[in-house]
């Protein structure tokens, strides 16, 4: 997994309102990777829709293809509150998802990764404009494809580091509701690199847009200095 040891901070708007804030942490564990993110709404928002969302995305790599293998989300915006658990239990082909305390399984075949694993997934690729990929997703009881579509374009923005940086736009269908988003369009800002560090975020809601914009970035040192082969996803062939 080339991404552990990154951190990513983010601003998060609601249209021209700063909404809160969003945290990003990929660290290691002894089988594979434990991606660590943290959404808040700020002191402002909290009055009308206070958020505290928290989810954790576990994985591994087998035969060098990424497996999601766990998947939980413990979740608190206004008055609902939530925490779910995705236990990918690969070797049998199934999928055990657990809210309140009551456990449903589902058939679905190893290779499926949560949408946190896909986004990783589709940073390790080669993303040339045009190109059209297909991601094995479950999430929130459904299993389907994630199409994500590489625009032609591209667009010069600032990254938090200081310097302009050529960004790929990157636009996932998701058909289920992520962090400060419902289901929908959304487009992702990645730097041109092998990287492919996510600098901005947009994501149509029910009223209005939502806006991440990238304001802190690094990786822990020990980390820098290693190379790491980008993991193929799990429909592709070697």
């Amino acid at each position: 997994m080339p991404y552990i040891g990154e951190h990513m901070g983010f601003d998060v708007g609601w249209e021209f309102i700063n909404a809160g804030s969003a945290s990003m942490d990929i660290v290691a564990t002894k089988q594979g990777w434990q991606t660590r993110t943290f959404a808040r709404t700020n002191k402002v928002l909290d009055i009308f829709k206070k958020v505290r969302d928290y989810i954790t995305a576990t994985g591994l790599c087998i035969d060098g293809k990424m497996q999601s293998i766990l998947f939980d989300a413990n979740l608190q915006e206004r008055k609902y509150t939530a925490q779910k658990r995705t236990e990918f239990l690969w070797q049998k082909n199934k999928v055990a998802y657990t809210q309140h305390n009551v456990s449903e399984y589902f058939d679905v075949p190893a290779g499926h990764l949560s949408v946190i694993d896909a986004f990783l997934a589709v940073r390790s690729q080669q993303l040339k404009a045009g190109k059209t990929l297909s991601v094995p997703i479950f999430d929130s009881r459904k299993r389907y494809e994630l199409e994500v579509n590489i625009l032609p374009e591209t667009e010069i923005l600032k990254a938090p580091w200081g310097e302009k940086v050529r960004c790929i736009i990157v636009n996932p269908r998701l058909k289920t509701a992520g962090i400060f988003t419902n289901k929908g369009k959304m487009k992702l800002w990645m730097t041109d690199d092998d990287r492919h560090i996510p600098i901005k975020m947009m994501a149509k809601i029910k009223f209005g847009r939502i806006f991440a914009h990238l304001t802190t970035y690094h990786m822990s040192p020990a980390m820098e200095s290693k190379k790491n082969m980008p993991a193929k996803l799990p429909d592709q062939k070697p």
